[in-house]
């Protein structure tokens, strides 16, 4: 997943596949044209690279994703954690929660999947 960087574009474009797959390609091509203001070709251009990157695919026509949602969500967060924190999850809770800006249902929620995710493994 190193290839999985997208820039703002292509991730409006990603979020519009994962929003309405399955979908034709030329069902594709008029949302984007109707969403981004595309034409066909860059349409297909950008969708080519990302299925060439092996986050979608279009096979006879039908474009689907190869990685969720979730888990490019999960991938890019993991990476974004490692890049600016080291990897460390507790320093950007810290940088993040600095200032108070989680209120007590946030704490309440992050508590409950730390359960959740204990003991180094899904449950």
């Amino acid at each position: 997943m190193d290839d999985f960087r997208l820039g703002v574009v292509e991730t409006r474009f990603a979020e519009l596949i994962w929003a309405n797959e399955p979908l034709t390609s030329g069902e594709l091509v008029k949302l984007c044209a109707k969403e981004l203001e595309w034409k066909k070709s860059t349409t297909y251009t950008v969708l080519k690279k990302l299925c060439d990157r092996g986050i979608f695919q279009n096979r006879d026509g039908i474009v689907t994703s190869v990685v969720s949602q979730k888990e490019f969500q999960s991938h890019q967060s993991r990476r974004f954690v490692e890049d600016t924190f080291s990897g460390s999850l507790p320093a950007f809770i810290a940088a993040f929660a600095e200032g108070g800006s989680l209120s007590d249902q946030d704490l309440l929620e992050i508590r409950k999947m730390i359960d959740s995710y204990g003991g180094g493994g899904r449950k």
